[in-house]
């Protein structure tokens, strides 16, 4: 007689499945194009399911690396970006990431490892309270205590992280749980009764904002980052051009509406241009499809927009009538919105000429600018406009924070949706290296650029070591001023010139640390050959480092003090 047994115990695993591998399968199901991550302990289930794996796995250098990789990569896409870390220290540095996620409404889904669920709450070793750590910087978490319930699991995260508003997402994965093996599954459907985003605007409030806009004269749009999450920038554009209405937009609305077209007027707010700025002073009909009203916009609500009827268009209910009070409040998709609103028709077209004619004035008479008679240094406002020459406007552009991150926002010629790549609401530094990274990685056949300060790319640059490995042909421009610029700035303005802990007295040297990666690095000093020498460093066919060493003292301008109102700027010329 044959005995079965083994052969059955055998043919049982594989109608089994572990955790580890029942989460690959839902990645699957998700389309998931990459993860990004960093292996430990707590992981080495997953890890080792990875290693069968066919979705390519980035191994950055740090945790940090990997989650702001994963957030350029989900901001030029739109689509969710993945990151995996293990538990304790590795989950807790990506806390920076997750909160950057959550301020800007980046989709991601983040699975941190956890120790054995026996030993959770008992101080285990590199146990961390990730559930605890994370509520206040996610859309939702999770903690994964039957295996069975994996997958329902992790299709509700990437549902919840990618539609609405969108945001990050925490998968807290026990380490027994991805060894643990099942031969059921919870259903995968999506039911979650209490998580109903409204994609469809009320039919009356767009009655009421199509009445305002017969009766205004001074209607003025504001374009926020939901116009490029919503990809609504066509509908936006024709939108605009109908009604002859001109478009202020935010830091992370830029690339939303065309900034060569006669209607743009800049960017608003704290470093906005003139006409943008005096356009949200006078304007007494304001349209503001997906904006925060943040602070660096709105420095002074009390006194933003007095003369306004306010109409805020937003998917996320919470963000309407929070900081600037809304006579017209549109809780929707913004796509949705612009494609009804197109399909209305307006009672009385007001004329608005007079309006246009001032706003165009102001824009001509004070564009963005900077003292170019000086020679003898290399101006940093010059060195990303010559970016935009050689780019053509068309680079996808990722900043650190600071000085060097609001001179491109206001000299680079952005033109589409999702093309800048920086750090809004947390201002991060550190992000913009590792970003492009992720950036470039989904479209490697894109120019993807860098523009660093000297002191965030100290912060990440470790992220160099992985450039050749993967093929990622990212150019970074570090805007050295041998400072941390825009704290300098505030010192100088605010703080009676005490420079206290602001100006590096020493610095690596910059193209060495590339070379030393396997990456080129050159360094520009001559404000003479400044665009012979950036042209030839951009035609490099791999990735390089370009060290621009740029005036010490210039400052961002111009420039809303913070609290006052905008129309209060500094250094209008």
């Amino acid at each position: 007689m044959i005995d079965t047994t083994k052969t059955n115990e055998k043919a049982t695993k594989k109608l089994n499945k572990s955790g580890a591998e029942l989460l690959i399968d839902s990645l699957k199901k998700q389309q998931v194009e990459m993860i990004f991550g960093y292996p430990g302990g707590a992981v080495l289930p997953l890890y080792d399911a990875f290693y069968d794996c066919d979705i390519p796995h980035i191994l950055t250098r740090h945790e940090q690396g990997a989650i702001h990789a994963a957030e350029g990569y989900a901001r030029v896409t739109g689509k969710p970006g993945v990151v995996v870390v293990t538990s304790g220290p590795g989950a807790t540095n990506v806390l920076t990431g997750i909160a950057d996620a959550m301020s800007d409404s980046i989709p991601l889904v983040i699975f941190t490892g956890q120790v054995h669920t026996p030993g959770i709450g008992k101080d285990a070793f590199q146990e961390a309270d990730m559930i605890g750590l994370t509520i206040p910087i996610t859309k939702y978490n999770y903690q994964v205590r039957d295996v069975r319930d994996l997958p329902k699991i992790v299709n509700e995260a990437f549902h919840i992280a990618n539609t609405g508003r969108k945001g990050p997402v925490v998968v807290d994965i026990p380490k027994d749980m991805g060894i643990t093996q099942t031969d059921t599954v919870r259903p995968d459907t999506i039911d979650l009764p209490g998580y109903q985003p409204t994609y469809s605007p009320n039919p009356l409030q767009l009655e009421k904002l199509m009445q305002a806009l017969s009766a205004r004269s001074k209607p003025l749009i504001l374009a926020g980052a939901g116009v490029n999450h919503a990809r609504a920038t066509a509908e936006l554009l024709e939108f605009a051009e109908r009604y002859q209405i001109p478009v202020v937009n935010t830091l992370l609305g830029l690339g939303s509406f065309p900034q060569n077209h006669d209607l743009f007027l800049g960017m608003g707010g704290m470093h906005g241009s003139y006409a943008a700025n005096m356009a949200l002073t006078d304007c007494d009909l304001l349209i503001n499809f997906g904006s925060r009203f943040d602070d660096r916009l709105a420095s002074a609500p009390k006194d933003f927009a007095t003369k306004a009827t306010i109409a805020h268009i937003d998917i996320d209910p919470a963000e309407i009538g929070k900081i600037i009070e809304t006579q017209i409040p549109i809780v929707a998709d913004i796509n949705e919105t612009l494609t009804q609103l197109l399909q209305m028709e307006l009672p009385v077209h007001p004329d608005t000429s007079h309006w246009y004619k001032l706003n165009m004035t102001r824009k001509n008479r004070h564009p963005f600018n900077f003292d170019r008679t000086k020679k003898a240094e290399i101006k940093p406002q010059r060195v990303i406009e010559l970016i935009g020459e050689i780019t053509q406007g068309e680079a996808l552009v990722s900043t650190d924070v600071g000085q060097h991150q609001m001179w491109t926002a206001q000299f680079y010629p952005f033109q589409f949706d999702h093309q800048i790549i920086t750090s809004g609401g947390l201002g991060t530094m550190g992000f913009g290296f590792p970003a492009a990274v992720g950036a470039q990685l989904a479209f490697p056949d894109k120019t993807v650029v860098a523009v660093v300060g000297d002191g965030g790319f100290q912060m990440t640059n470790q992220e160099l070591a992985i450039l050749n490995d993967y093929q990622i042909n990212v150019k970074t421009v570090i805007i050295n001023n041998g400072s941390l610029g825009m704290v300098r700035q505030w010192q100088e303005k605010f703080h009676g010139e005490r420079y206290s802990h602001s100006i590096f007295t020493s610095q690596p040297d910059f193209v060495k640390l590339s070379e030393a990666y396997g990456v080129k690095g050159v360094r520009l000093t001559n404000p003479e050959t400044l665009e012979k020498d950036l042209r030839k460093a951009f035609v490099h066919p791999g990735p390089i480092v370009i060290d621009v060493h740029v005036a010490k003292d210039e400052l961002v301008l111009p420039m809303v003090p913070s609290g006052k109102p905008n129309h209060q700027m500094e250094g209008v010329e």
